[in-house]
């Protein structure tokens, strides 16, 4: 098949499939990404032949660039500063001492029992710490899951990236440097320059300038809410590209300018969240895909002694390391169990062992197979773990009020939005209204204003939110979000 047209039905076939399977991969409690691996095992040489996608292949550095920075920004936009600051010390232990010491121990386990140099290793240990937002996005929406436990793995999985970048781009550099002293300190010099400060100051400015346009906009002329999750992508993709054209980093330019709308305009985090983590998904199940259709099944072939000793370490590094850190901060008993063995290694870690690759560091081949078995065993074991957490917390099961609302008897006919105006007429009629504030947690601590009467129901649970208040399932709800 033209390598084009095939590309084109790949990305059909993924938005299709990821829409129609979505609901039941969710209620059985398998990972949505193993199933996209055998998808891409079905459409590679060892399926229907449709397909197949090498190291080399300039769409896959595409789709892998293009998500790692929209993991970043996303996962940057959905920061709740507040959130943060209550929980600062959590949010230090999980990503200082837990993300760092892993990795540690991790690029140790590569260098002793892989035989790498520090450099190498350093690349293999950071890519292999970081937890993968994907696979936790099922459990983080579970109702079982403790605020605690929901904070500290949303915390880890969206921001440790952010940590373990910069280990890879330095080894990339310390490697590629040579053995010049002179040329190695100007290389690292001028990365250092690029990713801690040009990077980062480029990307904040960028979405602060961004921001500051759209409310311009907004207050005079008006933007349309559909639009501006469409925008908030434009302002994260044009911080990437802007940083990467001086010299600086991407990744962190991304991250910034997200960092900068959680911060400046919360309205438009919101409007931009389900869109934004939707499109980053689909980037990512595409990237699996591509992936899937032969490249992360060499993980097999480097199967010896000292990688499945290595895997290993790999994978229980982070558990041994976060359960004693979560005791110096408080937190105990379940919670702790739960943050410790929640840690699966998926496209996250395949992205960042991607960048030498894609550097052309001679070795990196080496340094993504490995990746690919211990991606592949932690999709076994954690998702084994996740799936048997969803079902025994009962969050593949639909509530009562869910079942029942299609046999509710038919109310009145109210338009989709509703004005003020329109609000009144409800009411003078009879009509038994109630107004749900719907706001996203961010929107609802941020503004201390609420509306006379009106009951909370936040959109992470809305139906438990309802059974627990006894709404009436008569009367006409009106809600908003912004």
């Amino acid at each position: 098949m033209n390598q084009f047209v095939a590309t084109i039905a790949l990305i059909g076939i993924v938005i299709v499939v990821a829409s129609l399977v979505s609901g039941a991969i969710e209620r059985v409690g398998v990972p949505l990404v193993a199933g996209f691996l055998l998808l891409g095992a079905a459409l590679g040489p060892s399926g229907f032949n449709l397909i197949d996608v090498q190291l080399n292949s300039p769409a896959l550095q595409v789709l892998a660039t293009l998500g790692l920075a929209l993991v970043l920004f996303s996962d940057a936009v959905g920061v709740d500063v507040r959130e943060v600051r209550e929980r600062i010390r959590l949010a230090l232990a999980v990503l200082g001492p837990g993300t760092l010491l892993p990795a540690v121990v991790i690029g140790a386990a590569a260098h002793w029992l892989l035989d790498l140099s520090f450099a190498y290793a350093a690349i293999l240990g950071a890519a292999i710490a970081s937890t993968d937002p994907v696979l936790l996005r099922s459990v983080l929406r579970s109702p079982a899951l403790s605020s605690t436990a929901r904070i500290a793995l949303r915390l880890e999985s969206g921001m440790n990236d952010v940590a373990l970048l910069p280990i890879v781009v330095l080894s990339i550099v310390a490697i590629q440097s040579g053995t010049s002293t002179g040329e190695a300190h100007m290389g690292l010099g001028r990365h250092l320059v690029g990713l801690f400060i040009l990077g980062p100051a480029l990307g904040a400015f960028i979405g602060w300038a961004g921001i500051t346009m759209l409310s311009t906009v907004r207050d005079r002329i008006g933007v349309r809410r559909d639009y501006e999750s469409m925008y908030a992508l434009g302002l994260g993709f044009g911080a990437f590209a802007a940083a990467e054209a001086v010299g600086g980093s991407g990744f962190l330019a991304a991250f910034a300018a997200g960092l900068a709308i959680a911060s400046l305009d919360v309205e438009l985090c919101d409007c931009f969240l389900e869109y934004g983590e939707a499109t980053a998904e689909m980037l990512l199940l595409l990237t699996f895909v591509a992936i899937g259709t032969s490249l992360i099944w060499t993980g097999f072939s480097v199967i010896d002694v000292r990688t499945v000793a290595f895997a290993v370490v790999a994978l229980v590094a982070r558990t041994l390391v976060l359960y004693p850190v979560l005791a110096q901060v408080g937190i105990t008993g379940r919670d702790r169990q739960l943050i410790a063995l929640f840690g699966p290694r998926g496209l996250s870690s395949l992205l960042l062992v991607l960048l030498p690759v894609f550097a052309g560091v001679s070795g990196a081949q080496q340094l993504f197979t490995v990746t690919c078995l211990v991606v592949l065993l932690s999709l076994v074991i954690h998702g084994a773990i996740i799936g048997v957490f969803l079902r025994g917390s009962g969050s593949s099961t639909s509530s009562p009020l869910e079942a029942k609302r299609s046999a509710a008897p038919a109310g009145p006919v109210v338009p989709e939005r509703v004005e003020l105006q329109q609000l009144d007429a409800l009411r003078a009629a009879g009509e038994s209204v109630m107004i749900v504030d719907s706001r996203a947690s961010k929107s609802f601590n941020a503004d201390p204003r609420r509306v006379t009467g009106s009951v909370r129901m936040p959109p992470e649970a809305p139906v438990r939110s309802a059974e627990e208040q006894r709404l009436s399932k008569h009367a006409t709800l009106v809600v908003f979000c912004a």
